[in-house]
């Protein structure tokens, strides 16, 4: 990090906060409010950090922590904290060559990445860029199962480690920032949108130096989509509200691999996705993006933990600003927890060296959180670390 500005944006950062506000002065408005934003009233989006504030912690002493440890595993994986970044779509969008950043910071953690269908950056961009590191995928499944199988096969060839299937976006929630920001495909530019722009010369020096500018997954690899205009009607037309268990069945004799399924938020379901073939569930409301008014994720995840937990892996997201955030998630049962607007806020301020700052903020907050409740083992931390405000 050679740029003055840069160094000294970077020393003042000490939390996820301050990248939030340093992304939101250098990422054009459609793009940073696509990030920092929910559906309707953004009741749930805001449920989601607040409830798992209302969880205090029990801080005990004279407890021997001079060694602590944070290794653990997730869907099989070795980690160096138990801690992922989720899938976000459009994350080339915050910073030029986004997905390719990401996974690089995640490569050098120690953690999983995953990369979404709907990335700027495609599989086998990422995947040469981080010289084959295995990276995880999240697949959309589209109506077009041929696609959705390629799609399959492409992660396969790209030594992807494990496939996650998101199953709560059948039909998309009402996001009124989008709306007025006119983010559609191509994005609707309006003066107002040009002046935006033209505040944010980073930004823009970074996008007219990458060739990455579309869903690199999709365009030119889906039937008839060559260019932004027809993805547009490929969009509008392929995601399935037919989505079923019995297309987790055959994805999962297809990939034959670890299978993450992510979007759970009722027993039930739980249930239906380990029958299904889940190696892992994912606790996760969208991040508040899907159905306004459900309950937030930490307040459903005890209920899901008690339904599979003693037969699968239960992992956590939406919410986790902070390492504190995901000691919440792990008490309650969590094996894992995902961050997406933390890396976001990363990406977007600082490019590799904001996300690996998140990355480092969380591992610290995480490490001494744990110490102060008198553990030394992430793996052996419980509810009992835990009051209810």
């Amino acid at each position: 990090m050679s740029n003055p500005s840069e160094r000294h944006a970077m020393s003042h950062v000490t939390c996820i906060e301050d990248l939030r506000r340093l992304a939101r002065k250098r990422v054009p408005r459609m793009f940073y409010d696509y990030v920092d934003g929910g559906s309707w009233t953004e009741s749930t989006y805001r449920a989601n950090e607040r409830d798992l504030q209302r969880l205090e912690f029990r801080q005990r002493v004279a407890c021997d922590i001079a060694h602590r440890s944070l290794d653990s595993t997730m869907a099989g994986q070795s980690v160096s904290m138990p801690v992922a970044i989720a899938p976000t779509g459009l994350t080339g969008m915050q910073r030029a060559d986004g997905e390719i950043l990401a996974a690089r910071a995640a490569k050098h953690a120690g953690i999983p990445f995953t990369l979404s269908t709907m990335s700027i950056c495609s599989i086998e961009a990422v995947s040469d860029a981080t010289g084959d590191h295995p990276f995880w995928f999240q697949l959309y499944v589209t109506r077009d199962r041929r696609f959705s199988e390629a799609l399959i096969e492409r992660a396969r060839a790209a030594r992807c480690s494990a496939l996650m299937v998101t199953m709560d976006l059948q039909v998309f929630g009402r996001r009124h920032k989008d709306h007025k920001n006119g983010l559609s495909v191509p994005p609707r530019l309006t003066p107002k949108h040009l002046l935006d722009l033209a505040c944010k010369p980073r930004w823009c020096l970074g996008m007219l130096g990458t060739r990455h500018r579309q869903f690199g997954n999709i365009v030119g690899h889906a039937h008839g989509v060559d260019d932004i205009q027809s993805l547009v009607a490929w969009t509008q037309e392929q995601f399935d509200p037919a989505l079923s268990w019995t297309d987790v069945e055959w994805i999962k004799k297809r990939w034959g691999g670890p299978l993450i399924v992510k979007g759970i938020q009722h027993p039930d379901d739980a249930r239906l996705a380990v029958e299904s073939g889940a190696d892992a569930v994912v606790v996760s409301n969208h991040g508040g993006r899907q159905l306004d008014g459900a309950a937030s994720s930490i307040t459903t995840l005890p209920e899901i933990v008690e339904a599979v937990g003693a037969t699968t892996e239960i992992h956590f997201d939406s919410g986790i600003r902070s390492g504190q955030d995901a000691l919440r998630a792990l008490a309650l049962g969590a094996r894992g927890v995902y961050i997406g607007r933390a890396m976001l806020y990363g990406l977007g301020a600082l490019g590799e060296e904001g996300v690996t700052r998140a990355l480092t903020i969380l591992h610290d907050e995480l490490d001494l959180s744990m110490a102060f409740c008198g553990h030394t083992d992430i793996r052996d931390v419980n509810r009992e670390i835990l009051r209810r405000r």
